[in-house]
């Protein structure tokens, strides 16, 4: 039987209603406001013409729920594939314009299938969170639909890349799914992400908090250390995952888009020796470092805003994709403190589960001293970076750029850490205390006995650095692979990450390891 004109404009007019999504009026709306539709943010994240849909047509039963009347297109949710940079991801995006962009049991149902299709297809997921939480009229059933996206979020961790945009509300339970992803990417204005609001917090502990407070991007990006990115507006919000893609496997069983260039350049870069203060004590921006170490000074820092004495981030070293971590010596010293210690932490496991090489710069005091630090688990909290990196298998290259000491210098990946090429610049010092300290335990009694003291103190500190704490004391025990000039930092790097590129390493059969979270 052919196809009759009335069969072709049922599927047109069922079209039409699904792209409609909560009505003209409504999306007149909030183009008022300066925000995208639901399907205008995927149209703008994929390759124009490749966007497949999936459930266009799927929405409650009209009779469910008392909502016989009320026509929900798409059940509050747009998911689908579609390409970016060539490479199929998958993505969902909530339409506030329906319900509130509320999840219910088809909504979920919609975001599973998606992510059950992203897993066993082995892409990305993206997540475009713009919703009024959970849909009251289904109750129970919207509370396991939530259930049932968080399991999955946690089924498809370490699997593929998952990336969440914060676009609006997110609120409650809801937040949960975001927080359970690789990477959040909040917008600056019009999103907010909370458990509890103003109002409940005022009821359950009298406290007066307005939601810019704990809920705004500025809050989640220096306060809590929620997110990852803030986003100027969703546009951006979307080219920024774009860019974090471009550094990232589709799934842990693929290699990181690596570029390498077709020979390595060694040629050194007398700017980077310029770079180190002519005084020790002088902090070192080690923000000047990773541009001159990395392609282009194309540097993707993550969660830039949180915990700045250390710095993550990604980047190309002569084509080949790294993790960069850094102590930042300009704020706290470089010390390595509680938030510091969870962000490298995570950063390190991130990495190490898609295949991504790690590429560490040291210039480290030691951890962070206090009542407020010990008493808040500092000992907990920095061993999560002993175990991140120890359990890491991927390429390790360590540059040990000035200090290096006590257990913060373990924690920062050294040879014993399971680095695998460990490079130190000349003016670095690896021991367990610096020298001014040390030789004012060792050696009080020739201090205090000597006719100048401070005179004493100072020749006792240069001999100590020079016998116990430089790099040839511990290139001399095999301790490192070699000293180097900093100018030689990048064609030493490229020329390691490339020998180390087939490493392949086997660990004790186990579940997982305990870290201590």
């Amino acid at each position: 039987m052919a196809l009759s004109a009335a069969h072709l404009k049922r599927l047109e007019e069922k079209r039409k209603i699904a792209l409609a999504a909560g009505g003209a009026d409504k999306l007149a709306e909030r183009r008022k406001k300066g925000l995208m539709s639901a399907r205008e943010r995927l149209d703008a994240f994929f390759q124009p013409g490749t966007f497949m849909e999936f459930g266009l047509h799927a929405q409650h039963s009209c009779h469910d729920f008392g909502l016989a009347d009320k026509s929900m297109p798409g059940d509050g949710v747009i998911t689908g594939v579609g390409y970016v940079d060539g490479r199929p991801v998958a993505a969902f995006s909530q339409d506030f314009t329906v319900g509130g962009g509320a999840l219910g049991r088809v909504h979920s149902k919609k975001i599973c299938d998606l992510m059950d299709y992203a897993m066993q297809s082995g892409m990305p997921v993206v997540g475009i969170n713009d919703s009024g939480g959970a849909r009251i009229q289904e109750g129970d059933e919207s509370l396991s639909g939530y259930g049932q996206v968080f399991f999955r979020n946690v089924l498809l961790s370490g699997v593929v890349p998952q990336i969440s945009i914060i676009a609006g509300s997110c609120a409650g339970g809801a937040a949960y799914s975001p927080a359970l992803t690789d990477f959040i990417i909040m917008t600056k204005t019009n999103a907010q992400m909370f458990i509890c609001g103003p109002e409940v917090i005022k009821a359950a502990t009298g406290q007066t908090a307005s939601v810019d407070e704990f809920g705004s991007a500025a809050a989640h990006a220096t306060i809590s250390g929620n997110i990852h990115f803030v986003a100027d507006d969703e546009k951006h919000a979307l080219q920024i995952a774009t860019k974090l893609f471009s550094f990232l496997p589709s799934n842990n069983v693929m290699d990181p888009p690596h570029r390498p260039k077709p020979a390595l350049v060694l040629d050194t870069d007398p700017a980077m020796n310029e770079l180190v203060p002519e005084d020790a004590k002088a902090p070192l921006d080690v923000l000047k470092v990773i541009a001159r170490l990395v392609d282009d000074a194309d540097f993707l820092e993550v969660q830039k805003d949180f915990a700045k004495n250390i710095v993550v981030g990604f980047a190309r070293i002569q084509g080949m994709v790294v993790g960069i971590i850094a102590n930042q010596p300009m704020v706290k010293a470089g010390t390595l403190d509680i938030d510091s210690s969870d962000k490298g932490a995570r950063f390190i496991r991130f990495c190490n589960v898609f295949n991504i090489p790690l590429v560490t710069l040291v210039d480290i005091p030691g951890f962070m001293p206090g009542l407020a630090q010990e008493r808040g688990g500092i000992i907990r909290h920095g061993a999560k970076m002993l175990f991140a990196y120890a359990a890491a298998t991927v390429p390790k290259i360590t540059v040990i750029m000035r200090k290096a000491y006590g257990g913060a210098y373990l924690a920062m990946c050294s040879a014993d850490m399971g680095a695998d090429l460990v490079y130190a610049w000349p003016c670095a010092e690896i021991a367990v205390m610096g020298a001014e300290g040390a030789v004012k335990i060792l050696y009080k009694r020739e201090i205090a006995a000597a006719a100048e003291p401070k005179k004493k103190e100072k020749e006792l500190a240069a001999e100590y650095r020079e016998k116990f704490a430089s790099p040839y004391s511990a290139a001399s025990k095999a301790m490192i692979t070699d000293v180097i000039e900093p100018a030689q930092t990048r064609g030493i790097v490229a020329m390691a990450l490339r020998n180390t590129i087939s490493k392949r390493e086997t660990r004790p059969p186990k579940k997982h390891g305990n870290i201590p979270l």
